[in-house]
């Protein structure tokens, strides 16, 4: 499967270099300012809110402006390597038959009911989500459930969709996300994980939501096929996995089903290492390594056919892969010219302003443009809860719907800003243009802004801060 076929048109590089050049002007315009560095509630850096001061104007020079692009991907390396790695272990597990044959049984045992496993997925990692809140899994759940969404007659974007609005959907409600609840409680001085009964309910509606929007457009691919946003690019999918069940059954070898025991063991070895061991990409990048390596073995591929896997992999996500490296030299950009802090302190004013209703959805409209900055829950918390827990308490808002505010905020726009780096990775390994995942997803951005804002409303009518 070549990237060309999947990103014929280079528009999102110029997009995003639109949003550096963008991001330069920026620092000659909006003046200098900065927040003092304090250590912050779980030990890493935070800002004091009562420290803004205006700065001497450093704009970003010709030189900083053409090397921002290599320090994003200098930034970025966790996620970008992430990538690769992932795309390069789904590569050589496909090479060892296991894919096509986990596939194929799903298919048959699906075939007369594919639309209840949407639901089912969706839930569960949703769940997962909302507990651990790693929104980066959805680069592990892709790869594997690609091919069962083809084979049962959808498309790549309903593949891209189960794990990414499921994901977003879990962690934006994150009941017991300890990224952007737990440390947004922390820092605005809540007790950890209060107020779960509204955040369950939230997590209901938002997955609810999710799940009818997804099984909308499925039904509708899977009726007529030439209504999938991306029929033409979803051809040589449909060639290897369509209609697998009127083929014959494919039978695991001995040495395949030894090895698809060892993948399930590594897996659980991995759910374990996030829950309990704390890991992120580099431990998990790590294990995918050595799960490729024993596994393929096991399965009896030489090492040659490893490596070459690994490689036919790092070229499938290649341009996914340098998207989130530029995608993070716009926050570059805008760190080097000192605007940032200048762009929180402003927006933190202006919400002030309003009513204490209209203030909470003021708050959460903040958070969704500042997420276009600064992507990360915990980077995101980290600047903008210490100066609007605060300021809650000025404008008559509630602390927890301070922080409720900032997890729709941050959550939401995850999946739909190319700053986004683990979100752009996985369109690029569902083979998906970020141009059509905007067509398919906008509508649900504006249904979910919409039980956002009245979540919000009600929160603050009953001032909510149990």
């Amino acid at each position: 499967m070549s990237t060309k076929k999947k990103f014929s048109i280079p528009h999102i590089y110029v997009i995003l270099f639109l949003f550096i050049a963008l991001a330069a002007v920026s620092t000659y315009l909006i003046p200098a300012g900065s927040y003092e560095r304090v250590p912050g509630p779980d030990g890493r850096t935070t800002i004091d809110p009562n420290s803004y001061v205006e700065v001497e104007q450093t704009p970003v020079s010709l030189i900083q402006f053409m090397t921002a692009i290599p320090k994003g991907l200098v930034d970025a390396g966790e996620v970008v390597f992430f990538t690769f790695i992932i795309g390069g272990l789904f590569a050589v597990l496909k090479r060892t038959g296991l894919i096509e044959i986990g596939v194929d049984r799903l298919t048959r045992k699906f075939s007369a009911r594919s639309i209840i496993l949407i639901p089912v997925l969706m839930v569960l990692f949703a769940i997962i989500c909302s507990l651990i809140g790693t929104q980066e899994l959805s680069l592990v759940y892709v790869p594997v459930i690609l091919p069962l969404m083809i084979a049962l007659g959808y498309d790549s974007v309903v593949a891209a969709a189960v794990a990414l609005i499921a994901t977003t959907a879990g962690f934006t409600t994150g009941f017991l996300n300890p990224v952007t609840t737990g440390l947004g409680q922390k820092i605005s001085g809540l007790p950890l994980f209060s107020g779960i009964e509204i955040r369950i309910i939230a997590f209901i509606v938002f997955v609810l939501a999710g799940i009818i929007y997804i099984i909308r457009y499925a039904r509708k691919v899977k009726n007529d096929p030439k209504t999938s946003l991306v029929y033409e690019e979803d051809t040589e999918k449909r060639a290897v996995y369509l209609n697998d069940t009127e083929v014959e059954k494919r039978i695991a070898t001995k040495r395949q089903k030894i090895a698809s025991f060892v993948l399930l063991g590594s897996f659980i070895l991995l759910v374990y290492g996030v829950l309990k061991q704390n890991w992120f990409m580099t431990e998990m990048a790590g294990l995918f390594i050595i799960m490729g390596i024993v596994v393929g073995m096991i399965a009896g591929l030489k090492l040659t056919d490893i490596c070459e896997g690994f490689n036919e992999g790092f070229r499938e996500v290649l341009v996914g892969a340098m998207i989130v490296g530029i995608a993070r030299a716009v926050a570059v950009v805008m760190e080097e010219g000192q605007v940032m802090d200048t762009i929180v302190h402003s927006l933190g004013t202006v919400v002030g302003g309003f009513p204490a209703v209209f203030s909470a959805i003021g708050m959460f409209i903040v958070q969704l443009l500042f997420n276009f900055l600064v992507p990360s829950g915990s980077g995101q918390a980290l600047v903008t809860m210490p100066i609007m827990a605060p300021l809650s308490d000025l404008i008559g808002v509630t602390r927890q719907t301070a922080v409720l505010a900032f997890q729709f905020g941050d959550g939401i726009g995850n999946i739909l800003y190319p700053t986004s780096g683990y979100f752009m990775a996985t369109l690029a390994l569902a083979g998906v243009a970020w141009q059509k995942w905007v067509r398919f997803y906008l509508p649900l951005f504006f249904i979910w802004c919409g039980i956002a804002i009245v979540f919000l409303i009600i929160a603050q009518v009953i001032q909510w801060n149990g």
